[in-house]
């Protein structure tokens, strides 16, 4: 059998990709933990500074689950209890990734497809791209993670709005929701999502990791303490920081080495 998540490597970008296009990239429980493991062992990662999320294809990001596992993974309360276990790990190992995520979105983006692009800090699809979770057509919920991620991206009514109804939404009505970073044209997806990656890949990493980090945590209502408002700081003590004024004063474009 195929393996069904691929990472690629190219200089500082690593590419993962869900990689059932046969079945329009649909996520089956082991796609789910090893997207998780690969996810987890990138961030780890200090020499990397971007990662690209795509689906196999062109059809489709991802489709949402693999219905037919429902008999053998989803079938009761207990069992979906583990499935989600399972989901949640990898979902919470994109979002605390330390590295900034673009997804690539070709296609269908639905269900589970559309909560892996939520946790992804850039999303870019094309034109003829589709967005949804009609999971309410199944009589199954989101769980708390799942809708946690949803709401975060694009706010309770959207997420609402799309969970009540069951309907799909083009990639412009996706774009004026808040659901994609930008819409381009579908043979345009790869390389500006390519692109992309390599201007992010150019700034400083420290940086980038901290401003995720940083927007992560402004999410909580608590306030940063004064411990973590001093953590804002410590890219004066980098030697980027140095390289950055000199490329600036010098008007070239700046060199990071990531420390």
């Amino acid at each position: 059998m195929q393996t069904q998540i691929t990472v690629e490597r190219d200089d500082t970008v690593a590419t993962v990709t869900l990689n059932n296009p046969e079945k329009m990239n649909v996520l089956t429980l082991a796609m789910w933990r090893d997207l998780g493991t690969a996810m987890s062992a990138l961030s780890a990662d200090d020499t990397l500074r971007c990662i690209v999320l795509r689906g196999a294809g062109h059809k489709a990001f991802a489709a949402g689950a693999d219905i037919r596992e429902f008999a053998t993974a989803r079938s009761n309360k207990d069992e979906a209890r583990g499935y989600a276990q399972v989901t949640s790990h990898t979902m919470e190992a994109i979002a605390q990734c330390r590295h900034p995520v673009v997804a690539m979105i070709h296609g269908a983006c639905v269900g589970g497809g559309l909560e892996i692009a939520s946790l992804c800090d850039i999303r870019i699809c094309g034109e003829s791209s589709r967005f949804g979770a009609p999971i309410g057509q199944l009589g199954l919920t989101m769980s708390y993670d799942e809708l946690g991620a949803v709401i975060a991206l694009a706010g309770r009514a959207v997420a609402l709005e799309m969970l009540l109804e069951g309907r799909i939404y083009s990639a412009q009505e996706a774009y004026a929701k808040g659901l994609v970073s930008r819409v381009v044209a579908d043979d345009a997806v790869e390389t500006e999502t390519l692109a992309t990656a390599r201007r992010v890949s150019r700034g400083a990493p420290f940086v980038a990791r901290w401003h995720k980090a940083a927007a992560r945590r402004l999410a909580d209502p608590a306030p940063p303490g004064a411990a973590e408002i001093e953590t804002s700081f410590d890219c004066f003590d980098t030697e980027d920081f140095r390289i950055g004024v000199a490329a600036f004063e010098a008007k070239t474009k700046p060199v990071f080495k990531g420390r």
